[in-house]
């Protein structure tokens, strides 16, 4: 069966499964959206926030783009699509807390970390989007520069959240609600190989277990 067939076959199934209930989340969907939490993931296929955090339509805002990269406010001149969203989540539908969501075996940071987008200028968008991680890129460098590839990928990954924090709290709208204690920001990573969920904790500057994998969970 063709992409294209097995799609209209999954909208068919949603539709049977989700609207034959008259009650249902998916009916009322058409009113009003009224997500109280924005998710920024990466646009990775494998990583899809709703599936992930078991979201039924609605539930959740979702920012996807490249390694879930943030711009800072200062230079977002190039990149309007993601402050755009980010302004909207923020000040039109006054979400409570902004969640990024980075992920393992992310192929944008591998290529960043590779140098593969290094060319920042004319039209070339991937080059100036990546420009966003270099932080992040060259702080694992600096303290990782003789580990093997695999340990500098996965501490990119983890940085690059960081960075994406660290460039929310630069927009105005953002960092007002957050001194009024109305907007919370969090960090996630998705561990895709063990089936985990981190989440950065600022006391201890680390990643902690928020669900670890089943194999070390209890029966």
């Amino acid at each position: 069966m063709h992409d294209i067939e097995r799609f209209i076959d999954g909208f068919q199934s949603f539709q049977r499964r989700h609207f034959e209930d008259q009650s249902s989340p998916e009916r009322k969907t058409h009113e009003a959206a009224s997500p109280t939490t924005l998710v920024i993931g990466c646009c990775d296929a494998r990583v899809e926030p709703a599936t992930l955090l078991g979201c039924d339509p609605g539930e959740i805002f979702n920012i996807r783009d490249m390694a879930n990269l943030v711009p800072s406010y200062g230079g977002s001149n190039g990149h309007q699509g993601v402050p755009a969203a980010l302004q909207f989540a923020v000040t039109q539908l006054k979400v409570k807390r902004i969640i990024v969501l980075g992920h393992s075996g992310c192929g944008g940071i591998r290529a960043i970390m590779d140098g593969q987008f290094s060319s920042a200028g004319g039209t070339d968008f991937l080059g100036r989007w990546a420009n966003i991680a270099d932080p992040a890129k060259y702080g694992v460098r600096q303290k990782l520069g003789s580990a093997d590839r695999a340990e500098q990928y996965r501490a990119c990954e983890l940085a690059a959240i960081l960075v994406s924090l660290k460039n929310l709290e630069s927009f105005p709208w953002i960092a007002e609600r957050m001194a009024q204690g109305e907007l919370t920001l969090h960090g996630w990573y998705f561990d895709m190989e063990a089936g985990a969920l981190l989440a950065y904790t600022p006391g201890s500057d680390t990643f902690e277990p928020l669900v670890g994998p089943l194999a070390a969970q209890p029966a």
